[in-house]
Parts: C-alpha cells; sequence; structure tokens
C-alpha cells in the first residue's frame, strides 16, 4: 500500500519565479554597480518593445 503521505509537491510557477530571483540574485552580487533596466530584462527574458 502507498504511503500517504509520500507525497511530491511541485508548482511549476514558483520554481520559474525562484530561478529569475536567484538569477538576478547571482547578477547583483557579482557587479559593484547597479543592474541597468536593460540588464535586468535580459536576465528576465523581457524582449524590447516593438519599434513603431
Amino acid at each position: 500500500m502507498p504511503d500517504q503521505f509520500d507525497v511530491s509537491l511541485e508548482d511549476s510557477d514558483l520554481l520559474g519565479e525562484v530561478e529569475l530571483t536567484t538569477n538576478l540574485i547571482i547578477a547583483a552580487s557579482e557587479t559593484d554597480e547597479h543592474l541597468t533596466e536593460a540588464e535586468i530584462d535580459e536576465i528576465l527574458g523581457v524582449l524590447p518593445p516593438a519599434s513603431a
């Protein structure tokens, strides 16, 4: 009989957010300067706005 309390809990959205936050923390700790908006966007995978 399987153990009813042996459950794997995984929230893929939360794991993604933790990964993004971790990447920002690592990048910030590797520089003495503030990260620019462009650098933060690149780390987070944000696409630049489309030109009109």
